[in-house]
């Protein structure tokens, strides 16, 4: 057992706090898929960690330089609750919103880091709808007791003991939750949560508490033929999908929400920013089968925003569990070879030829402003009950406008969605669902398109210029640096996906860089290129 000395740094400043945050995201990427492969409850996504890390780097990474312990805070916990994702990264950025609410001075000693951690314990407790035993909020619990009994001891000591405890409350969780105890596993999510508070430790110290390492690697080094594989957790192995979206509205409206969606599905978690009475951002978590319900909810107490659906794959493979993401991203959705209905056509109107055959061969439909009127007519004729039409221009959205206006009069349903930039045509593709309702199919359309930031590199008289949508341009002097500091930003909003398309003139090497760049820098993060585009900018990002 490795030794922890007694002595140490005995206050938490912003400096501590941000090496702390940097040590604990670089303990949980390296380890990611350790843990990852224990999450079994709620759902067995193999995913805890993974959302844990981007919710970390979400909140730190890319925020304002030279900020105070309490902003720096405030900041963190503003970011993680706009990008939190999945039920863990959900209940962590509620846990950064407990700390900032307590500690609001320059430094923290033993009994402030006390207070924030009972805080962030009670304020990630009940942002949860049904609280449970064995989960990440008991050892939240146990690490927040075992910190204020060892704070009169100093900050070393009350880290320590936090630590220690939590490692110990993750040991117990098998007998705590029957799904882990059917598959052999400890939970996932309080392990994380251990991990971090080691990080704390070794941030304070120079050496660190081995409990939760013990743990992962007992468990990882067990076969896999010992463990019963557990699709679902008891009570929610009937709901197939993971709904999250972004509420503005009242406290009083996000309580609402809280019971109505509870009524629908399970794993509800909403967490807000500072309490308010006005109109405040709530993120919003659920599992159901209604994805339309869960999102109209939100929508009759709010406005809803950045809406994300996650199918899960209740199917094993190779006796692993696989994970589908409704969104597909590789590629866009197409309709099932099964499938006897009559299809919806999806048809993409963009100039830029290579785009055109990428998504021809994927399965989609596509024009130019030129042909949009004759593949709408086409498509229709070859017998589609429906059509949506996505052009990436303002010329061809026009074009396109008047198309649909013409199918409408002959008495078919159409619609036609304006993508400001081809990446976005593409994410509104890829989460096209012909199976879904043809208005909510749209409407998911509309929305992945505003949720999807841009940003693009292009060339200037003395070098380049990295350019992301409401933000100055920033100025480089070669395009490897521009894309560099274009994806940290994208990224640190809490991209879960980069999609680039390079334009004219581009270096085949700076793409390549920026790929190692991004894999290196943010692990969590996807990164696919498109064809090569004939026109400026000389690099198009978009971030989902």
């Amino acid at each position: 057992m490795v030794q922890i000395p007694e002595t140490g740094r005995q206050a938490l400043d912003a400096d501590l706090m941000r090496e702390w945050a940097a040590r604990g995201i670089d303990t949980l990427t390296r380890h990611r898929r350790g843990v990852d492969e224990l999450n079994v409850y709620p759902v067995a996504d193999s995913d805890t960690a993974t959302n844990m890390v981007a919710t970390l780097q979400a909140a730190f990474q890319g925020g304002t330089p030279g900020l105070g312990l309490e902003a720096l805070l405030d900041e963190a916990a503003g970011r993680a609750l706009l990008s939190a994702r999945g039920n863990s990264g959900v209940i962590l950025a509620q846990m950064l919103r407990g700390l900032a609410d307590v500690w609001n001075a320059d430094t923290v000693d033993a009994k402030g880091f006390a207070a924030g951690l009972r805080s962030a314990t009670d304020a990630a407790t009940g942002a949860v709808a049904v609280p449970q035993a064995g989960t990440i909020l008991t050892v939240a619990e146990s690490a927040a007791s075992a910190a204020a009994k060892a704070a009169p001891f100093g900050l070393v000591s009350a880290s320590r003991a936090a630590a220690e405890a939590a490692a110990e409350a993750v040991a117990a969780t098998p007998g705590q939750l029957p799904a882990l105890a059917r598959a052999g596993v400890v939970d996932a999510g309080g392990l994380a949560l251990a991990l971090l508070l080691e990080a704390l430790v070794e941030t304070l110290t120079g050496s660190r508490p081995t409990g939760a390492l013990d743990l992962l690697e007992r468990h990882r080094v067990r076969a896999v033929e010992e463990t019963e594989q557990v699709p679902r957790e008891t009570g929610s192995e009937v709901y197939g999908y993971e709904v999250q979206y972004l509420l503005e509205a009242n406290a009083g409206a996000a309580s609402e929400l809280r019971h109505r969606l509870t009524d629908l599905g399970d794993s509800v978690v909403i967490i807000g920013s500072r309490a308010a009475r006005d109109v405040t951002t709530f993120n919003v978590h659920v599992h159901v089968n209604d994805i339309g319900a869960a999102i109209e909810a939100g929508i009759e107490r709010g406005r809803v925003h950045r809406i994300s659906v996650t199918r899960f794959d209740d199917t094993a493979l190779d006796g692993t569990l696989a994970h589908a993401d409704a969104r597909m991203h590789a590629a866009p959705a197409r309709r099932p070879a099964h499938a006897t209905e009559p299809a919806r056509a999806l048809i993409v109107v963009t100039e830029a030829a290579g785009l055109r055959e990428f998504l021809a061969g994927e399965g989609c439909r596509t024009a130019t402003g030129a042909t949009v009127g004759a593949e709408l007519a086409a498509a229709l004729a070859d017998g589609a009950d429906s059509a949506v039409v996505i052009s990436d221009t303002e010329a061809a959205s026009r074009t396109a406008d008047r198309a649909v206006e013409a199918a409408r009069a002959d008495g078919h349903r159409a619609a036609a969605i304006f993508a400001v930039t081809p990446v976005q045509a593409v994410a509104a593709v890829a989460i096209h669902d012909p199976e879904r309702e043809f208005d909510d199919d749209v409407a998911a359309m509309a929305e992945t398109i505003r949720a999807c930031r841009t940003g693009e590199v292009r060339t200037a008289p003395d070098g380049f210029t990295a350019n992301v949508q409401g933000q100055a341009p920033a100025a480089f002097a070669d395009a490897a640096g521009a894309a560099r500091d274009l994806a940290d930003r994208l990224c640190a909003e809490g991209a879960e996906l980069l999609t680039v398309l390079p334009g004219a003139g581009s270096d085949p090497e700076t793409v390549t860089a920026l790929s190692h760049h991004v894999r290196e820098a943010w692990p969590t993060v996807e990164i696919q290129q498109l064809p090569a585009a004939d026109t400026e900018p000389l690099l198009l990002i978009g971030a989902e």
